[in-house]
């Protein structure tokens, strides 16, 4: 009888996938993660030097190097698209050092960033494509980092990642979609706002599963969520919040009433 060695486990895939740089092989990476494979979450893995995997362009600059386009035009519909498209690649990017970073959590933690490492490789996908239509792809307009930057802050402690990346710096997706399908419906792009529609529904379940694993962490530490993200918000310098909030969404998303006021 033959016998067959494990392959890697879900863990070291998702490493993998996120060391690779060029954006159609991580697509092809995060599609071929063996759901199926072991997690090995008590595994401690080394972080390789890289990270995340990334391609050279776009060009990286601060955020208020990005001047804003009017969305009527060809050019300026594409510049945002190219925003959106960026925000959802560092978001495959995230979900997965989320499943490799992070130990000894329960199973269903690695499976379900698993899920949204997927989704978000999904909404990369249109959104890149749609560029296409407008003759344009990824890496063509300059970018911002601060998705990526607050992972780096957050690298050491599993409680505070998943207070400011998902449920701050995410869920601020929440609020920004409704007036940007607007403008890109005012212009025209029914194309472009159809895809927001599914971005948005797919968000409402990323943050709900970010607001999940934030309790459960909380619960491990006997720590009151408001109070404790109050406290990473100052520790770490997230950006303050600030409205019109889309409550609809957030409740959707599993924030409690009393988050809700905290905003």
């Amino acid at each position: 009888m033959i016998s067959h060695s494990p392959g890697p486990t879900l863990r070291l895939q998702a490493l993998r996938a996120l060391q690779v740089q060029s954006w159609p092989d991580k697509l092809a990476a995060v599609a071929a993660i063996d759901e199926l494979a072991p997690v090995d979450a008590l595994a401690l893995l080394s972080e390789p030097a890289g990270l995340p995997g990334r391609p050279a362009r776009p060009e990286l600059v601060l955020p208020d190097q990005l001047a804003p386009r009017p969305v009527h035009t060809p050019e300026g519909r594409a510049a945002m698209l190219h925003a959106l498209a960026h925000i959802e690649f560092n978001a495959i990017n995230l979900a997965l050092d989320a499943i490799w970073r992070f130990s000894g959590q329960p199973e269903a933690y690695y499976r379900d960033w698993l899920r949204v490492a997927r989704e978000e490789a999904h909404h990369f996908d249109l959104l890149n494509r749609h560029l296409a239509t407008l003759g344009s792809a990824y890496g063509d307009f300059p970018a911002h980092n601060g998705l990526w930057e607050m992972a780096e802050k957050t690298r050491g402690d599993l409680l505070a990642r998943l207070a400011l990346v998902p449920r701050t710096l995410e869920a601020r997706g929440l609020d920004a979609s409704p007036p940007i399908r607007r403008k890109l419906a005012g212009a025209g792009d029914m194309k472009a706002a159809a895809i927001l529609d599914i971005i948005l529904r797919d968000e409402i379940g990323h943050v709900a599963i970010g607001n999940r694993w934030y309790r459960h962490a909380c619960e491990q530490r006997s720590l009151d969520p408001v109070a404790a993200y109050a406290e990473l918000a100052q520790r770490y310098g997230a950006p303050k919040l600030r409205g019109p909030f889309n409550l609809e969404a957030r409740r959707a998303a599993g924030f409690s009433d009393a988050e809700l006021q905290a905003l």
